[in-house]
């Protein structure tokens, strides 16, 4: 019989919807384009105490083995709209690349280092998505989503955005808001971002001292590729494919923390004070070494930020092999790592999901 039910169909599994290929079904899962068809599904959820998550590309994302206990709502893609002033409209389903694409040819510099990054452009904002020197934050004006506190869509501008490093108010506050649309402003005719050490380098060796942006996007697609980061044709032919991307970000420590680290440990200044340190250098300097496996699950042979599921591995190999790193970096540094991609399904939260799998290494 066919389900007419406004929570849309029962029993998805959720592992071939994410990068990772990890973790169990949902209990209900709709894709909609139409505010209206979010509204009743979220209305319905309401009144039957469902939890709900919204999933974009699935790629930054780990699933839990047991899957999850609500409606997960997948936003089809829809508008896309570049204007002469700079300024960008998309709908949440939208691919966040062809986003970029559109930008950079069009000549609208911002986005040209955020090439690459899998996913769709609702998630951007939560995540504060960020690679190479550039960040959403910097070029994000407003977006509107819809209020579940309020039963309605709003208007949000850049500081009820609330974004931090890789971070903002929607992440904080799961259950509040559903980014529907975002409006971005770039500069029209204006001059790539260069300023990361790796790219610059790379940009200065291959380019010159006046790349375009189509270049600085080539160089940036150049670099993820290398790490296994970019999800096209050659990485998803190799055994480094199924990964969330940088499984941890980068350490932001307070200055006596970072002056305790080795002499040679790289750093980067903030402007709050803080000192960056690479999550990828702690972790090779713990012995942590490209490829390491248990079982299934293994540090990518191309970058060690990136934890990747060799075939069969479930969620918990995955997370056992989190805690093993996350481990011996903090008995090297006593640093611990922050995990980047979303946890959904594991209801004692992030942290003491990360604990009680340290604690299984014991075992």
């Amino acid at each position: 019989m066919h389900d007419e039910s406004p929570l849309g169909a029962p029993d998805v599994p959720l592992a071939p919807l994410t990068t990772l290929g990890l973790g169990g079904p949902a209990s209900r899962l709709l894709r909609t384009s139409e505010p209206e068809v979010l509204a009743r599904a979220l209305d319905a959820a309401a009144l039957a105490e469902m939890p709900v998550f919204v999933l974009g590309g699935g790629s930054n994302l780990l699933v839990s083995d047991a899957g999850f206990p609500g409606l997960v709502v997948q936003l089809a893609p829809g508008r896309l709209a570049l204007h002469a002033d700079g300024t960008v409209t998309a709908d949440a389903g939208v691919a966040w690349e062809t986003v970029v694409d559109a930008a950079v040819d069009a000549g609208l510099a911002g986005l040209e280092c955020l090439t690459g990054i899998p996913g769709t452009v609702g998630a951007a904002p939560i995540q504060n998505i960020g690679a190479y020197g550039q960040e959403v934050a910097d070029v994000l004006t407003g977006l509107t989503a819809w209020d579940r506190v309020a039963g309605r869509m709003v208007e949000l501008t850049h500081a009820d955005c609330d974004f931090g490093y890789r971070d903002s108010g929607f992440k904080r506050a799961p259950d509040r808001h559903v980014v529907l649309s975002v409006t971005l402003r770039l500069v029209p005719g204006g001059a790539p971002t260069v300023r990361y050490d790796e790219l610059r380098r790379r940009v200065s060796e291959r380019v010159g001292s006046e790349p375009t942006l189509a270049e600085v996007r080539r160089e940036v697609r150049h670099l993820r590729r290398g790490k296994a980061m970019l999800l096209d044709a050659e990485t998803l032919a190799g055994p480094d494919a199924r990964s969330a991307g940088s499984f941890f970000t980068n350490p932001l420590l307070d200055a006596a923390a970072a002056a305790a680290l080795p002499a040679d440990a790289p750093r980067h200044g903030q402007p709050d004070g803080r000192v960056k340190v690479p999550a990828a250098w702690l972790i090779e300097q713990s012995g942590v070494s490209r490829g390491f496996a248990l079982g299934p699950a293994a540090v990518s042979t191309r970058h060690t930020l990136a934890l990747v599921n060799r075939g069969g591995a479930r969620a918990a190999d995955l997370l056992r092999l989190a805690a093993w790193v996350r481990r011996a970096v903090r008995r090297r540094f006593g640093v611990t790592l922050t995990p980047e991609p979303v946890f959904l399904g594991f209801p004692e939260g992030v942290e003491a999901t990360l604990d009680a799998a340290e604690r299984s290494l014991e075992g």
